[in-house]
């Protein structure tokens, strides 16, 4: 969704609000005016609404009027979504969220045949093609994407997940780099590099992309695991006080931490959720250290 997009709705859905909240507020101060009936039609003096309905009227009336715009952007985002990705997308994009990434594939591929043929639909089939262990399927359709795409460092993204999952990760980490040359500004991809760069035994290298991606806010999910890193790396140097503010980085993202549980069912059997578990569990061991005060 386009930022343009996203603040039309935020708009639309404050101006509702406030359009609800000088309702009530004008309702309530007619009734603790106690004033006679306002809508009272046998007395012309008494029957004449007053201000304060008038405004609270008014307030009802911008409300309906901004949900019902707030309403026609979310249809029309949805459909031009289904325009840009094809009809197939936003199913095959639930059912990856549940993990059901064969059931995924022929939407995914439906998008394609209708001439969908974007960045996003080729990194979800990429994503699919790999978890249910089609690499072959999975490697070309990444390799399509940065044929199509050179300039978009999803595309490259696409290709490194690829990799990964085959455990390929010196050149995942390659097609990493070249994804945050494109967007030096995203801590995500940064963050991705370092986790990468960490597994293929680059442990100078993951240290500094784990503090380039933390000169920038991040998901919990991200900040966990690179203040987990950077905590071990600070501790391991001596750095007692960098450690402690790691540490403490890493425990106020520790809700992160439950996005990557979950999705460890889904590399079940591949080395990179094997060594992706190892991980997981150095750290919810490094957090109940924390917790009982041992810091080393």
């Amino acid at each position: 969704m386009s930022r343009a997009a996203i603040v039309t709705a935020y708009i639309a859905v404050v101006l509702a609000f406030a359009g609800f909240v000088v309702f009530i507020a004008g309702i309530a101060i007619e009734f603790v005016s106690n004033r006679p009936d306002p809508f009272n039609t046998t007395n012309p003096a008494d029957g004449a609404l007053s201000p304060a309905v008038l405004v609270a009227l008014g307030g009802l009336a911008v409300a309906a009027f901004m949900f019902l715009a707030g309403c026609t952007v979310i249809g029309g985002l949805l459909v031009r979504q289904s325009r840009q990705q094809g009809s197939g997308y936003g199913d095959a994009y639930r059912l990856i969220e549940r993990f059901r990434f064969r059931d995924a594939i022929p939407l995914l591929e439906r998008s394609i045949h209708e001439g969908k043929e974007t960045s996003d639909v080729l990194m979800l089939l990429t994503s699919a093609y790999a978890y249910t262990g089609q690499l072959a399927k999975a490697q070309a359709t990444a390799d399509r994407a940065v044929r199509l795409y050179p300039n978009d460092p999803d595309s490259y993204v696409t290709l490194a997940n690829g990799y990964r999952l085959q455990a390929t990760y010196d050149e995942a980490a390659r097609a990493l780099m070249q994804a945050a040359e494109l967007a030096p500004e995203q801590p995500v991809i940064r963050a991705e590099l370092g986790f990468t760069q960490y597994i293929a035994g680059e442990s100078a290298s993951a240290v500094e992309s784990f503090k380039q991606a933390a000169t920038h806010a991040m998901p919990a999910m991200y900040g966990v695991r690179v203040y987990y890193h950077l905590a071990q790396a600070y501790q391991a140097a001596g750095d007692t006080d960098q450690a402690m503010r790691a540490t403490a980085k890493m425990m106020s993202a520790r809700d992160g931490l439950a996005a990557w549980k979950t999705g460890l069912k889904a590399l079940e059997g591949t080395a990179y959720g094997q060594a992706l578990r190892y991980e997981i569990a150095a750290i919810e061991q490094a957090l109940a250290d924390a917790d009982a005060g041992n810091l080393g």
